[in-house]
């Protein structure tokens, strides 16, 4: 019998709850902050625990009605990975990815400033990193700064954007919470369902299609 944290039992691929979303997992790939393919993505695929799902496809079909779908770029995150990000943040002499990731900000910070921690919420299963795609202009939503940008101007409540982009965020973040998810301050794309199933439990389980039936 495999530990818990090796379980993936109550876990489902998004593709097959919310069809219609959009995934860019950005960690299967070299660009993220880390340069290089993080350990523990061995397939490109969003997994997240059967609830987190479901209430996303709530949000997917409230955006639909907009003409809008969801873009994942991460949801189930196992513990290697963040351990890989430890690690990454060590080794302080690589910097390859500063000029697009976190130009303002010195890597010997990303500890002290909480951008790097030892546990995320996404090991958990049902927290997922995600942005707006408009069908009609076929690009995502301006939301003032990219996906996993070092800085302020990701912060939740950063207010210097202009009135579109401040207007985006807040239907990202009231799509998400009347879905049941809440978000944090310092990243806009970050949601984590507020009754999750797991709160105590960081799984390690690989990102693969297989690893769920």
């Amino acid at each position: 019998m495999p530990s818990r944290d090796l379980d993936a039992t109550e876990f489902v691929r998004v593709s097959e709850v919310v069809p219609g979303a959009i995934e860019e997992i950005r960690y299967f790939t070299t660009y993220n902050f880390t340069g290089h393919r993080v350990a523990g993505y061995e397939q490109p695929c969003a997994l997240l625990t059967g609830p987190a799902a479901m209430a996303l496809a709530r949000a997917a079909e409230a955006l639909e009605r907009r003409g809008l779908r969801v873009r994942v770029y991460d949801a189930y995150r196992p513990q290697r990975a963040v351990n890989d990000f430890i690690a990454w943040a060590q080794d302080l002499d690589d910097v390859r990815m500063k000029g697009v990731f976190y130009p303002d900000v010195e890597k010997a910070e990303l500890f002290e400033r909480d951008y790097i921690a030892a546990r995320s919420s996404h090991s958990r299963g049902s927290t997922v990193d995600l942005t707006l795609f408009d069908d009609r202009s076929g690009a995502n939503l301006d939301m003032g700064s990219p996906f996993d940008f070092f800085g302020d101007v990701s912060h939740s409540d950063f207010a210097q954007l202009g009135a579109r982009q401040l207007a985006n965020r807040r239907l990202l973040r009231e799509v998400m919470e009347s879905a049941g998810f809440a978000g944090i301050p310092s990243e806009w794309w970050h949601f984590t369902l507020v009754d999750e199933p797991f709160p105590t439990t960081y799984f390690d389980f690989p990102v693969h299609a297989d690893a769920v039936r």
